[in-house]
């Protein structure tokens, strides 16, 4: 496979993150096409997908539908979507992938694929709190997968996009390995204008982004502050500090050791400025809430890892019944 057989790119999920993605990859010359509904869906067909970025707006005509058959074997997939919709993807995403597409995993939290290929005696176990059924591992084969942590914000409306800042995207093969189709998407990915990073560890990023943004996240949507206001309250800033210190010696106990503490995070997490999360503005739009791929999956991990949990309890506790409360979980 070289750079140019990934001309047949699906974006699965057109959000924020997955349009930013698919705008990109068009602009580079790629054949992209895009599974949305409803409204999204709507304005794709009516009016292209539409990126705002540096001040300016590119408009990108595409194929969208509603349903995977009508685009078919991909040569790329990217999943971008919310880990509460990610079990309705892998129910309808086997006509997107053929025995040598390549699924890149663009998402928030722990993915499915966590245990694939890495973890020492934890190696192949699968996480009910992201994969209760086992049906997620099943539709999409860890063989297939390649794993995306984004550093970016933007924001999107049906069909639009607007991107914020960050533009880095660490891609790394669950097992490790230094393979030919991740360095020949590292230079796709590269050639479209992102910044990018192949790990050799991508659990280890993945683990570090979660151990920011499980806390500020779910405090975001119980408080509605910013995360400046979450950080300078010095009992919240205490309790999240209590939070990741639990996380970090799961961490250390799954073989990805964190050589940093809590408040220095807290100060990289403080550059944002007075940052909504994504947790809050999924809240504020009466979306479904990441709370188990963030919080849930962090306490079956301190199970697994006989490290007891109890301030990411009372955080999942709270969270969780906030969801409830408004529909959200």
């Amino acid at each position: 496979m070289t750079t140019e057989n990934f001309n047949k790119v699906c974006i699965y999920g057109a959000g924020a993150i997955g349009g930013w993605i698919g705008a990109r990859l068009a602009a580079a010359g790629c054949g992209v096409s895009i599974v949305a509904r409803g409204a999204t869906l709507d304005a794709l067909q009516g009016n292209g997908l539409r990126l705002r970025e540096n001040g300016s707006e590119s408009v990108w005509p595409l194929q969208a539908s509603a349903d995977p058959a009508d685009l078919g074997v991909q040569n790329l997939v990217v999943i971008a979507v919310k880990a509460p919709g990610l079990l309705d993807v892998a129910r309808r995403i086997a006509p997107l992938i053929g025995p040598d597409t390549v699924v890149l995993s663009a998402m928030n939290g722990v993915p499915w694929w966590f245990f694939q290929g890495f973890g020492g005696r934890f190696a192949g176990t699968v996480l009910k709190a992201v994969d209760a059924t086992a049906e997620i591992g099943q539709a999409i084969p860890s063989a297939s997968v390649i794993g995306c942590v984004v550093h970016a914000s933007c924001a999107a409306t049906p069909g639009c996009v607007l991107h914020h800042f960050g533009n880095k995207l660490i891609i790394g093969e669950p097992s490790g390995q230094q393979t030919a189709r991740v360095t020949q998407l590292a230079a796709l990915l590269q050639a479209a204008g992102f910044e990018v990073t192949v790990s050799e560890q991508i659990q280890m990023d993945v683990w570090y982004k979660l151990w920011g943004n499980m806390t500020v996240n779910p405090i975001s949507a119980l408080t509605g502050a910013t995360t400046d206001r979450i950080l300078d309250d010095e009992l919240v800033r205490g309790f999240v500090s209590s939070v990741m210190l639990e996380a970090k010696e799961i961490g250390a106990r799954i073989g990805i050791p964190i050589a940093q503490q809590p408040e220095d995070r807290h100060a990289v997490t403080r550059k944002l400025g007075a940052f909504k999360t994504s947790m809050l503005q999924d809240f504020e739009a009466g979306k479904a809430l990441e709370i188990d791929a963030l919080v849930t999956v962090v306490k079956e991990l301190g199970a697994l890892t006989n490290v007891a949990t109890p301030f990411t309890d009372a955080l999942l506790g709270l969270s969780r019944l906030q969801a409830r409360v408004h529909g959200l979980y």
